[in-house]
């Protein structure tokens, strides 16, 4: 077994100061991302769970669960709770009769781009708070560091979703006039 390249003091310092912080915008993210929804009546989960379906196009309930971040009994019965109100459907694969897999409907699809794009940056205190530093920069904190330890502790799997998400809102909306609005294939990607 290698030697600890660290000492206990320096190992606790780090571990409260991740606490700390992370608590600290976690309850600002967690305000702000309850304000944005509010008008939807969605809960934290039940919009995660829509961005996951929408995200993962098919996706399991394992898969909400992991990409989720939550037990699989808080995705299914969150999804469960989308699928009465009209968002999600559930189904089942022939060659997989084991897993619940979930998809948007296309309510759920029209709930989720209006709430992309009713969104207000000056409504995210997370924003708020990084514009001084894209001001300076001249561009958003990449946050290459948590990245690192988020692939450390929950795996490539993770971040590749994680990555592939957001390539997707990059590719799929586009702004007019200050808003996100979904983007209209062109007849060539039709085809």
């Amino acid at each position: 077994m290698p030697e600890k390249q660290y000492s206990m003091k320096e190992a606790m310092l780090f571990s409260q100061r991740i606490a700390q912080l992370s608590k600290a915008l976690w309850k600002s993210i967690e305000k702000d991302w309850q304000q944005w929804i509010k008008p939807y009546d969605l809960n934290i989960n039940e919009h995660h769970i829509l961005m996951i379906a929408y995200h993962l196009n098919g996706a399991s309930i394992s898969d909400v669960a992991r990409f989720g971040v939550m037990h699989v009994s808080t995705a299914f019965n969150f999804s469960k709770k989308l699928e009465e109100r009209g968002l999600l459907k559930f189904s089942k694969k022939e060659n997989d009769k084991r897993n619940t897999y979930i998809q948007l409907t296309e309510k759920g699809e029209e709930v989720l781009f209006n709430l992309m794009e009713n969104y207000e940056p000056k409504g995210s205190a997370a924003f708020s708070g990084a514009l001084p530093l894209r001001e300076l920069y001249g561009k958003f904190p990449d946050i290459i560091e948590m990245m690192a330890i988020v692939r450390n502790i929950y795996g490539d799997d993770f971040m590749e979703i994680f990555e592939r998400s957001f390539h997707k809102i990059e590719s799929e909306l586009i702004e007019e006039n200050g808003k996100l609005k979904k983007a209209v294939p062109t007849k060539q990607e039709l085809a």
